[in-house]
């Protein structure tokens, strides 16, 4: 298990309802409705579901990582970096999984040096770090 050194920020949030109730910030920049996709039963209602927030949240955690390592080795990202992410959940033994693909486009980046930062902002990436052992996590340069 890997212990954190210092703490440089603690984000603050309360759910109530489960999948068909609220989400909240303690700061209140965050405030959403939650639904159940019809997939797990649901009727999409009119909310977001915690899958979406998960994938939400990696894509631009990891996006913080690649620019880390991108300015640690003086490589500029292109300006239109994005991430298309996929969050799956399904049954495992013994109750729910989810699984994580992460496709990112590097502009025109050379496919084998976009890879290499990928492998790299991965090493460093706290959503990567969390997950690693745990589930499955896939990434493609797009």
């Amino acid at each position: 298990m890997n212990v954190l050194q210092n703490v440089a920020y603690t984000a603050k949030a309360t759910a109530t309802g489960g999948r068909e109730g609220v989400a909240k910030s303690d700061d209140g920049r965050l405030n959403v409705n939650l639904s159940t996709p019809k997939g797990l039963g649901g009727d999409d209602g009119q909310g977001t579901n915690p899958e979406q927030l998960f994938a939400a949240g990696y894509a631009a955690c990891f996006i913080g990582a690649l620019k880390f390592v991108a300015g640690s080795e003086k490589i500029a990202l292109p300006s239109d970096t994005h991430i298309n992410s996929e969050v799956s959940i399904g049954a495992i033994e013994g109750g729910f999984g989810i699984a994580v693909k992460l496709a990112v486009s590097l502009g025109d980046m050379d496919k084998a040096a976009a890879q290499e930062l990928l492998n790299k902002a991965h090493q460093v990436c706290p959503y990567s770090n969390a997950t690693r052992g745990n589930i499955e996590v896939e990434l493609s340069v797009i």
